[in-house]
């Protein structure tokens, strides 16, 4: 009488776990998770706190960027250090009054102000500014140029928040404002870098003003869909004069194997 060999039993999730970094089919060890995965799990959280306490290296940044041909101005928030900006999330939404003072007297000698204002912030990641904002500020670039946009210097801000951007664009006089910050770190992301528009910035913009496109890196949104999709949200704020909730991203998809915009939107099909 013959004998067969066992049938190997495959995992059905091995396929699916393949295509996402969500921590799915992680398996059991009795009642706790298997040595792999607590591991992975660990590291993924100590990747997530080192990103939220990195410095941002403004100098060297500022490098990279008057490399490639783009004015600075370095500044620095109310939040004296790291750990002040972590306490205290106002301060990190205002410039100190040095960084004030300076874009004062810049827009003394600038006195007509500008389309647009660039900001760079560390946020939450300064891994993800470190990675990803030059390589998306050259997409962004290529369609400032040529819908003929004036573009103010790039401002590097250390320990900065999202509305810090709104006090810059308004000291600058500019009619718009961009601001690429680290955004807070999840266990599979620890370097995605946000974006957040606004037109006719001003101190005491609320989030309902703004649009916020997210998730930008490598493994999420890629650069040229993100610079895509702020111009359309420019031109479509420069033609109705707002943004925010009231103004929609309905910006042609691209596609992803030829970068040519498709005539579907995600958002409302």
């Amino acid at each position: 009488m013959s004998t067969r060999p066992p049938t190997a039993i495959t995992n059905p999730w091995s396929h699916l776990r393949q295509l996402t970094p969500a921590r799915i089919a992680l398996g059991r060890a009795g009642t706790s998770l298997p040595t792999d995965a607590q591991l992975d799990f660990q590291f993924a959280h100590a990747q997530a706190r080192d990103a939220v306490h990195l410095s941002l290296d403004t100098e060297e940044l500022a490098h990279q960027l008057q490399d490639k041909g783009f004015r600075t101005l370095q500044l620095r928030s109310a939040a004296a250090d790291r750990y002040i900006y972590l306490q205290r999330p106002d301060l990190g939404r205002r410039l100190d009054e040095p960084s004030a003072e300076q874009l004062t007297d810049h827009t003394t000698e600038h006195a007509k102000g500008y389309d647009l204002a660039i900001v760079i912030a560390d946020g939450l990641s300064a891994l993800a500014v470190q990675r990803h904002a030059l390589p998306l500020l050259q997409r962004i670039e290529e369609q400032i140029e040529k819908d003929g946009w004036s573009l103010a210097p790039i401002s590097l801000v250390q320990q900065g928040r999202v509305a810090l951007g709104d006090e810059v664009g308004e000291r600058l006089k500019a009619k718009m404002v961009v601001m690429l910050v680290g955004e807070r770190p999840g266990l599979s992301s620890p370097d995605s870098l946000g974006l957040y528009f606004t037109y006719a910035p001003k101190v005491g913009r609320t989030d309902a003003d703004r649009n916020c496109i997210s998730n930008i890196r490598m493994e999420g949104l890629s650069y040229n869909l993100a610079a895509h999709r702020l111009i359309h949200l420019m031109r479509e704020a420069c033609r109705r004069q707002l943004s925010g909730v009231t103004l929609k991203d309905e910006a042609e998809v691209l596609s992803l194997e030829d970068d040519s915009p498709k005539a579907s939107n995600f958002l409302l099909g």
